[in-house]
């Protein structure tokens, strides 16, 4: 008896120890499912969300103009997307906001408004020409017959002093003649002194040399002429300097006349370089500026010059503004005139600017936009004021501030956005009242109103006048 008693207590032991083990476990679940139920109690219903967020309409995300007014799926098969009440963007007048998704799909890239030095390439076909202030006619002040002609042919080189040809003149013979007398007169009566003898014939020689200087006689030739004390029947014509013959018009034994051009010289160690610039392009000239120019028939081949004269008037058939350029020529004359040649111009605008790319500007004909990009995939137009333009950028003179992110690629599909919203906007604005009831708030203002007329994809003129209506 007393064993199987102890039995019996061992096990109601146990049994006991497993319960309170059991009701252990059991109470801290009741805990959580209490908070978890207390938890709930607190959350909002579905209901007060509802009213806190009202779905206006249901998007496709890759097709902004499908929309519904229930929940669903696009043509793709893609879910929609709800659009809730007060997500209209906050900003700048024309402020739309687009979802990055959105965003990424269409392309969208920004560029940072920078403060630069703008510079510019200016490109052009140029045309080699003679230094016009190194052309020289070659004409007798005398009149004569050519004996002897040195230089025969156009086109022929030749140097400084070098004797083109000889005129007989029977006037400067008798000129020298006066002067070899009037000479030997003076030789006697330089020591006189009877009355004014000496002076006067000192002014006698004088007026003589005089006369031979007039006929373009060298203080060289006279020299000689005194010293040997004898006429030459001929006078000889040198070249000035040193050229090439451009034009020919004497041959030997040939009659010439006082004041015929026998040679035109042209000296082409500089020559000038002819070029034509678009009207737009004429701010950027500047009188010094560094010109590079190359040749086809010498490739590789770079020649250095400089503005030298830019024309005060355009072109009228072209309207093109004329530049004239200096270049040094090589010792074996590689820049021939008459040649065409292609010159770039690199000038700077001299100043640091605010700059933008050209593709971030919206030009409407009546003003210039760009699309700022805000925070949370937002996007504002505003207007600006350009100047000059720098190969792919604009400099900014009004509008933007260093730091600032433009819209370069997209912003035609951002405002086609814009007026969708508009569109959306306009159809879901409460009707009016009827007569005697109160007035429906006004909707809000629209973001396209703001945004430019640029002819992107987007409500169609019919459609605003119907809204409008």
């Amino acid at each position: 008896m007393t064993m199987d008693r102890r039995a019996t207590m061992k096990k109601r032991t146990a049994l006991f120890a497993v319960a309170a083990m059991a009701v252990a476990m059991a109470f801290p679940a009741c805990s959580e499912r209490s908070a978890s139920e207390r938890a709930e109690e607190k959350k909002p219903s579905p209901a007060g969300a509802e009213k806190e967020r009202k779905v206006l309409y249901w998007k496709s995300k890759m097709n902004p103009s499908f929309i519904r007014k229930e929940p669903g799926k696009d043509p793709m098969g893609m879910d929609l997307v709800p659009v809730y009440e007060g997500e209209q963007p906050s900003g700048p007048a024309g402020t739309v906001r687009i979802d990055p998704a959105t965003v990424q799909n269409i392309g969208v890239k920004t560029a940072v408004v920078r403060r630069k030095q703008l510079s510019r390439e200016i490109r052009t076909v140029g045309r080699i020409a003679y230094d016009e202030g190194k052309v020289r006619h070659i004409s007798p002040k005398i009149g004569g017959w050519v004996e002897r002609q040195s230089v025969n042919f156009a086109g022929q080189v030749v140097d400084k002093g070098e004797r083109l040809l000889e005129i007989y003149s029977p006037e400067l013979v008798a000129t020298q003649e006066e002067y070899l007398i009037t000479l030997q007169y003076h030789e006697r009566l330089k020591d006189s002194t009877v009355g004014n003898a000496a002076a006067g014939s000192e002014s006698l020689l004088r007026a003589a040399e005089t006369r031979l200087r007039y006929w373009d006689i060298s203080e060289e030739q006279i020299r000689a002429l005194r010293e040997r004390g004898q006429i030459t029947r001929t006078m000889e014509l040198h070249a000035p300097f040193k050229g090439i013959i451009l034009q020919k018009d004497v041959l030997e034994g040939g009659h010439v006349q006082t004041g015929k051009n026998l040679y035109s010289i042209a000296d082409i160690s500089t020559v000038w370089v002819f070029a034509d610039i678009y009207e737009y392009e004429a701010p950027w000239l500047r009188l010094g500026q560094e010109a590079a120019m190359t040749l086809s028939y010498r490739p590789g081949a770079t020649y250095r010059g400089k503005v030298a004269y830019i024309y005060p008037y355009l072109k009228s058939m072209t309207r093109t503004l004329q530049v004239r350029m200096e270049f040094k020529n090589t010792e074996d004359f590689d820049l021939k005139p008459d040649m065409w040649a292609n010159v770039t111009i690199r000038p700077s605008l001299g100043r640091k600017s605010l700059a933008v790319p050209v593709q971030a500007v919206i030009r409407t004909g009546k003003r210039d936009v760009v699309l700022i990009a805000l925070e949370g995939g937002r996007f504002a137009p505003r207007e600006v004021r350009l100047g000059a333009e720098a190969g792919d950028e604009f400099e900014v003179l009004d509008g933007l501030q260093e730091g600032e992110r433009v819209v370069t690629s997209a912003q035609f599909l951002i405002n086609s956005e814009s007026n969708l919203q508009s569109a959306i906007g306009k159809m879901l604005a409460p009707e009016a009242p009827e007569e005697g009831a109160g007035k429906a708030p006004p909707p809000a203002a629209s973001p396209a109103k703001e945004m430019p007329e640029t002819g992107a994809a987007g409500t169609s003129p019919a459609q605003r006048r119907k809204g409008k209506e």
